[in-house]
């Protein structure tokens, strides 16, 4: 029991001091910046250029999809710096391993370029039609020739 209450008080000093930390930080900060604000200071500022219209902008949807395609690949390929650095170390079993790996990769690439993802602009769905066929006459009924 008395360990349990022992783990218990070092959770809770942590996140005590923790939060201790963070608001001494603030207050800190608070005491030593100088408060002068203006018109200037309280505007808008994006990439050097001035705010003009809603912020509420219809984003195209290909920014974030490329986006995590992009992020998806790159954090992938930073699994291969560690098993370059004991590639002699591992010999064939690394290379198999590393192969096997990039051989994914290349599929899930492959599965996005033909899933049409990696496509800044989709091509409109052709779907084919039959053409229409001229109808034929059809054969008189012996009622109908009298």
């Amino acid at each position: 029991m008395d360990t349990t209450l022992s783990n218990f008080g070092n959770v809770f000093a942590f996140l005590a001091l923790g939060i201790v930390f963070v608001v001494g930080g603030y207050l800190t900060a608070r005491m030593l910046r100088p408060h002068r604000p203006n018109p200037a200071k309280n505007s808008t500022y994006e990439c050097g250029e001035e705010a003009v219209g809603s912020a509420w902008v219809k984003f195209n949807i290909r920014f974030y999809v490329v986006a995590l395609i992009f992020i998806i690949f790159d954090v992938e390929v930073v699994f291969l710096f560690p098993w370059a650095t004991v590639f002699k170390q591992l010999g064939v079993f690394a290379l198999v391993d590393a192969l096997v790996f990039a051989g994914i990769l290349i599929l899930g690439l492959a599965y996005a370029w033909v899933k049409g993802d990696l496509d800044w602009v989709r091509p409109t769905p052709n779907i084919p039609q039959m053409p229409q066929m001229p109808k034929l006459p059809t054969a008189i009924s012996t009622s109908e020739r009298g």
